[in-house]
């Protein structure tokens, strides 16, 4: 299938701001590029239709098209190569592969070359046997395969004078029966080549192949064959060779956060980290004493590599677009064409920098696109049709990804190898960040900027990354913060933003649910990266290896903010209690919705009347994910559920981080926590928090040209909330 594709090198930007454009086409045919503002991405039949406008003073450019490759597959690249360039030498690392019969070579370190057959590799070969090559020579090979999972201590070396090979693995774990060590060897002629010396993968030219699955710890290289014994010694133990007798010995334990790999060798051969493999992970050594890595680093020494790891596809600019001064704050796109191909890129333009330009602000939840950029549930999850009690339809998108596998993944997904997916990246095509696509996550949140359109409410965008940067601050302008449906992953930083600003007097509307709920951290360096680990409990596509909960950016414990003790409920007076994805029901209101602290948001709204009971998701207002109201779990005492949704089939089910032992009641039609609680409480400062509780909210906006109760009630409270008076 050919596709056009592009990503910006940013994705909040502000007026005046030059943005690069990175494009990769099927073929030389010239493409068309224009700017457009969003107003709905939603062109399904049910939705408020298709609108997009094209930006005044931006004019269309033609440009030709080129295909521009996607290098997948994380490693270690060393800046020095002469010094690799070795007649002798001797090699050894601990290694936990994850997926040995993969068929193909995957390279453990070396400087081999396969365009020119130069140099020397230990690696794994098309079997899942170690193996080791020098130059054109035939690698030699030990005869057993290798166990997945396992750890193994390596060692090879090599005597360019006698040309005699040495290969050997010892085994962790031993098991009755199984021999423990593995020895072979063989010949080879010198290849003294100065190639690049890479950790996880080999050269093949100018790109890196051959690319590892599994853990590397403790890697080293001396420039001439040692004895295998003393390769096979621990490190630091009796007998083994020191880091000052190496050529270079890394130490992945070092600057765990980073992209720097450090050499604990006298020459100080120190490396960088290619595509984001992930860090922070259990080593040879890890005797269970300790789960955070911060505060036994050493037994942290390793890295996990993959082949379909990627942070920046690294493509060449086609074009940079400079955003004109007075462009107003909202959601755009770059609109590609090429023949009937078409591309859109979003781009996030904020008001300029410490200037609102409307009371309102529309937080854009970018950290859970992030999340979910380029998910293949729907080919890779087994149980996808059970869980969304639906037959699986495919778009052209999924068909694609299915095909080209080269897109990076989401967290959602597991790696080849299939360990879980916990790094996700902006820099790339992203495929379901678009208009036209699923109504999920972006396309379901241009449902609320197309009623604010309709309903002629001014408003600035404000995003993820911004949240990030600036804190509280990005949100104190304004007199009422609006998210979008799905608001899901947070930093702590993020969190205490939104948090500070209802505490300080700000008003926010959480027009979504399952939001606040899994913890991330921000790249400390790297720009427009997540990281997130699926620890512990909660409705998960993967889950954490044992003592892999803290997440290597930050050392912050990860998964549910639940289980680092600020659950949802306490900023936005609901959380997380049940999802379904076949049908979308209503709201009644409750007795409280009558008293008069709550009245101005049901006027116009009568007390019988069902709430939602229309919509383009679902059906209904309420639906998809869903969040309640407890009391126990933070939801202020104060708060009054003034409508809830409770008609629910069992397709809903409820959250598998509040079983607390076998239960039956789990499903829509017989759990009472398989509900939706509409909330609202004031907060210090004559602030107030207003929730709906539902993802399908969004989608009732809309009915019946917009005249509606779902709409009613959001007009009330957004108009409420951006009166300065008190409440």
């Amino acid at each position: 299938m050919q596709r056009l594709l592009a990503y910006t090198d940013k994705l909040s930007v502000r007026p005046g701001d030059q943005v690069a454009v990175k494009v990769s086409a099927p073929d030389t045919t010239p493409y068309r590029a224009r700017l457009m503002r969003v107003i709905c991405g939603d062109d399904s039949p049910d939705g408020p239709g298709y609108k997009m406008e094209p930006v005044k003073g931006v004019p269309e450019s033609e440009r030709p098209g080129r295909h521009q490759p996607i290098p997948c597959g994380s490693y270690v690249a060393i800046r020095d190569r002469k010094g690799f360039a070795l007649a002798s030498f001797s090699l050894s690392a601990f290694i936990w592969p994850t997926w040995v019969d993969k068929g193909e070579p995957q390279c453990i370190l070396g400087n081999w070359d396969a365009a020119s057959r130069s140099g020397y590799a230990l690696y794994l070969d098309e079997q899942g046997r170690l193996a080791l090559r020098v130059g054109d020579s035939a690698p030699v090979a030990l005869s057993d395969t290798f166990l997945g999972r396992h750890w193994y201590r390596l060692a090879a070396s090599f005597d360019a004078r006698s040309g005699q090979v040495v290969l050997s693995a010892h085994r962790a774990l031993p098991y009755g029966g199984m021999e423990q060590r593995q020895v072979a060897k063989g010949k080879a002629k010198p290849s003294e080549a100065p190639n690049r010396f890479l950790i996880a993968a080999w050269n093949d030219g100018a790109k890196a192949a051959a690319h590892f699955n599994g853990k590397i710890d403790s890697p080293a290289i001396y420039g001439k064959a040692l004895k295998i014994d003393a390769l096979l010694a621990p490190p630091g133990g009796r007998g083994a060779p020191s880091a000052r007798q190496a050529v270079a010995a890394w130490d992945f334990s070092r600057d765990v956060p980073g992209t720097a790999i450090h050499d604990r060798g006298p020459k100080r051969r120190n490396g960088q980290t290619l595509n984001l493999p992930t860090r922070a992970m259990t080593g040879w050594n890890w005797d269970g004493s300790e789960h955070n890595w911060t505060h036994k680093p050493e037994q942290y020494g390793a890295i996990h590599f993959h082949d379909d790891d990627l942070y920046d596809c690294g493509w060449e600019t086609d074009f940079a677009l400079r955003l004109p001064k007075n462009l107003k704050s909202g959601i755009y796109c770059l609109h590609l064409t090429q023949g009937s191909l078409e591309e859109f890129t979003p781009l996030f333009v904020c008001p300029p920098k410490g200037k609102a330009t409307a009371k309102l602000a529309l937080l854009v939840p970018t950290a859970s696109y992030l999340a979910y950029a380029n998910h293949q549930m729907a080919t890779s999850w087994h149980f996808d049709e059970t869980s969304s009690t639906k037959f699986t339809t495919l778009s052209p998108a999924d068909v694609f990804m299915e095909e080209t596998v080269s897109l990076g993944l989401s967290t959602y997904d597991l790696h080849n190898d299939g360990s879980g997916v916990a790094h996700s990246s902006r820099l790339r095509p992203i495929l379901n960040m678009r208009p036209k696509t699923d109504l999920w996550q972006f396309n379901a949140d241009t449902h609320i900027t197309d009623w604010l359109e309709a309903k002629g409410i001014a408003y600035d965008i404000i995003t993820d990354e911004e949240l990030e940067q600036d804190g509280v601050a990005a949100l104190k302008p304004y007199k009422c913060v609006m998210t979008g449906t799905h608001p899901e992953y947070y930093s702590e930083r993020m969190l205490d933003g939104v948090q500070d600003y209802t505490n300080q007097g700000g008003r926010l509307m959480y027009l979504g649910a399952n939001g606040f709920y899994w913890r991330i951290a921000w790249h400390p360096k790297l720009p427009g990266v997540i990281e997130h680990r699926r620890a512990e409990d909660g409705m998960r596509a993967w889950w954490t290896e044992t003592g892999e909960n803290y997440m290597a950016f930050t050392g912050e414990y990860s998964g549910l903010w639940r289980r680092n003790g600020r659950p949802p409920n306490m900023v936005c007076g609901a959380g997380f209690t049940a999802q379904g994805f076949d049908y979308s029901g209503w709201y009644d209101r409750t007795a409280a919705s009558r008293d008069p602290r709550a009245v101005f948001i049901f006027k116009g709204v009568g007390q019988s009347e069902k709430i939602g009971d229309f919509g383009s998701i679902g059906g209904g207002a309420a639906g998809w994910e869903l969040d309640r109201a407890d009391f126990s779990l933070g939801t202020p005492p104060h708060a009054l559920i003034v409508a809830t949704a409770s008609e629910f089939p069992a397709s809903y089910h409820w959250v598998k981080e509040e079983f607390n032992h076998t239960h039956s009641a789990i499903n829509g039609d017989t759990c009472p926590m398989v509900k939706a609680d509409m909330v609202f409480f004031e907060t210090p400062k004559g602030g107030a928090v207003f929730s709906v509780s539902s993802i399908s909210w969004a989608g009732s906006l809309a009915h019946d040209k917009y005249r509606n109760n779902v709409s009613r009630i959001t007009e009330n409270v957004v108009r409420r909330f951006l009166d300065p008076k008190p409440l």
